[in-house]
């Protein structure tokens, strides 16, 4: 991974953030309390975009979506669609590994409530924007969330506007396919907004991509 698209482990920019992980790092020492960095495979053709980590999910953890009940159904559906392959621990401790995918997050520090600012979404983006560009053979972007699609869209120098919101929705944005999907939440898979038939359909229709 680059250094620019990676924010370091003590990434002073936003400073709501940084006394947010202050706080967590004085409770909470033997978590890793920074910047969450992308997780996968450097030659990935797909990457998987979330919004930001979770306050005893990755900011526990160090990994994307481990650790919070998101990483579960995540996870699950990327071994069960061969984008993964071992087992997955909560706690990050195993032998799990991304074949042809990685994860990032629009915002890389964890935000109190778990809803970081537009102006923290801004100053993280460039990160966002080099991580996608330091993937050479990256064909799909997989956005969780509305939010995420937005930065995203923003991120490759285009208006959030320039796809449409919602699950299920597909659209080319400059040389990558977007493929939106709801968040894989607690919040949204307790309350059949999204089940996993849906979100796995999302990930077949990346392979199809991917295949085609």
């Amino acid at each position: 991974m680059t250094p620019q698209a990676e924010p370091p482990r003590d990434c002073p920019l936003c400073p709501r953030l940084v006394a947010y992980r202050a706080k967590n790092a004085a409770e909470h020492p033997d978590w890793w309390n920074g910047p969450a960095p992308s997780f996968g495979d450097p030659a990935a053709r797909l990457l998987v975009a979330g919004l930001a980590p979770g306050r005893t999910g990755a900011n526990r953890t160090g990994r994307p979506f481990t650790g919070d009940h998101a990483g579960i159904l995540l996870y699950g559906t990327l071994r069960k669609t061969g984008f993964a392959t071992g087992s997955y621990d909560p706690n990050g401790r195993d032998g799990l590994k991304l074949v042809d995918c990685m994860i990032s997050n629009a915002v890389r520090c964890a935000p109190p409530g778990n809803k970081p600012e537009t102006s923290e979404e801004a100053t993280c983006r460039p990160f966002l924007a080099a991580r996608i560009a330091a993937l050479p053979r990256l064909k799909v972007i997989v956005t969780l969330g509305d939010v995420s699609r937005r930065n995203v869209l923003k991120a490759l120098g285009l208006r959030a506007s320039a796809g449409l919101p919602g699950h299920g929705t597909e659209f080319q944005a400059g040389p990558y396919v977007v493929l939106n999907s709801y968040h894989c939440s607690r919040l949204n898979t307790n309350t059949g907004r999204l089940t996993p038939a849906m979100f796995e359909a999302v990930f077949e229709r990346a392979r199809a991509l991917l295949e085609a």
